[in-house]
């Protein structure tokens, strides 16, 4: 077993150079010690690559682990909830992992590289929680963070882009599949994933090949307005998307200091990841007898009247506000889906899909603050979910 963590610090990654030519706003914020744009030059417009053309967003900050070694299925497949055996080389498989008491720590991207060689991507630094899971394992874990360059294309023209830039057998890549291609003399790994909810890709390659990949898709994409983006458009469009994120939508088990406060996949909608036929993984035991006696939380989605967003609100189940069950973790206004929409915690047996909540919204206009009682449907689909996400090949446009 061995292990190597990132050195922490103002780091900066290989894409730096390029994303510092684009930037005009000067906004930026420290992500796991790296240096990133929350814009670069205006949130919407990134936003709107996204959902009009092609935009891109550099991933290397993300936490990176290679786990190797004769036992890495085995661990792989104790670590987390779904049953792993069933994901092939070449497949990506999004996973959940928990403690003993079935509450989550994180969840993030497994990739099957190779046989017997994966790669856990993940928000969140867990090094000490992979080691010890591992003892008794012949299992290697390596902290590959700055090791790998990576950038998301994302976009309904993303295939388009890098069919131009010469990417050969992209367009027999499914969902969830990844390739490796000999790319201008380099590896370059591609994976069909993203964090958008929209058709898209994620380029994984050595740090010293990033500023040629760069060069080389924005030389491609610049014909379909292929753009830089920063962590605030990749936030409206995850939250289109549904998807859930670490100290926003739940706090990650093995930080909390208070008891209440964590949520099980089972809370957080993620039951389709929890396999009982499993014989064994963290937190089995937990999640059965929830599964059982019922869960306290309930992740929803909801579709608000109005179009100020619910930041921070209290959900009531009645419009007086004589019942609050719980609260707002994401919200903004949708300009694609011309909704105002929120993901939230309520507490069970409430917010069942097709139910009718109230959400207390406060706004500030001029120094002068409003308060609105708006009613909220919840949802049982993603805001966001375009046909072009799962057609293989995708339409080329």
């Amino acid at each position: 077993m061995s292990a190597r963590e990132v050195p922490q610090g103002r780091l900066r990654t290989p894409f730096y150079s390029r994303l510092a030519e684009l930037d005009t706003l000067n906004a930026w914020h420290t992500w796991k010690g790296y240096t990133v744009p929350d814009a670069l030059y205006c949130a919407d417009t990134e936003y709107f690559a996204i959902r009009n053309s092609t935009a891109v967003f550099d991933l290397t900050p993300m936490t990176k682990y290679r786990i190797t070694g004769p036992d890495a299925l085995v661990y792989i497949d104790r670590l987390v909830t779904r049953d792993m055996s069933k994901i092939r080389p070449g497949r990506v498989a999004y996973a959940v992992w928990c403690n003993d008491q079935g509450q989550t720590i994180d969840d993030g991207t497994i990739f099957h590289l190779r046989e017997g060689e994966y790669r856990l991507c993940s928000q969140e630094r867990h090094c000490a929680w992979l080691m010890d899971s591992a003892i008794g394992l012949d299992v290697s874990i390596t902290d590959e963070t700055a090791d790998v360059a990576a950038l998301a294309v994302q976009g309904p023209t993303s295939f388009a882009t890098l069919s131009r830039m010469g990417i050969d057998g992209l367009g027999e890549l499914k969902p969830f599949g990844l390739m490796h291609v000999d790319f201008d003399g380099f590896e370059l790994m591609v994976s069909r994933t993203g964090f958008t909810g929209d058709l898209g890709y994620e380029l994984w390659t050595a740090p010293e090949n990033a500023v040629s990949l760069w060069d080389y898709l924005f030389a491609a994409g610049e014909i379909t307005g292929i753009r830089a983006m920063g962590t605030d458009a990749l936030e409206q469009a995850r939250i289109e998307a549904g998807y859930i994120m670490a100290y926003i939508d739940f706090l990650p088990a093995n930080a909390t200091m208070r008891t209440g406060r964590t949520r099980s996949p089972l809370e957080l909608g993620l039951d389709w990841l929890v396999d009982f036929k499993k014989p064994n993984f963290n937190g089995r035991r937990a999640l059965a007898e929830e599964k059982r006696s019922g869960s306290t939380w309930r992740l929803v989605k909801l579709d608000i009247e109005g179009n100020k967003p619910a930041h921070h609100a209290y959900i009531f189940a009645d419009r007086k506000g004589r019942k609050n069950i719980g609260f707002v973790t994401s919200a903004t206004w949708s300009p694609v889906c011309k909704q105002n929409i929120a993901l939230g915690t309520v507490r069970m047996p409430l917010g069942a899909p097709g139910s009718e909540l109230w959400v207390e919204i406060f706004y500030q206009r001029e120094m002068h603050w409003s308060r609105v009682m708006a009613r909220a449907e919840v949802v049982d689909k993603p805001f966001w979910f375009p046909k072009r996400r799962g057609l293989t090949p995708p339409d080329l446009v």
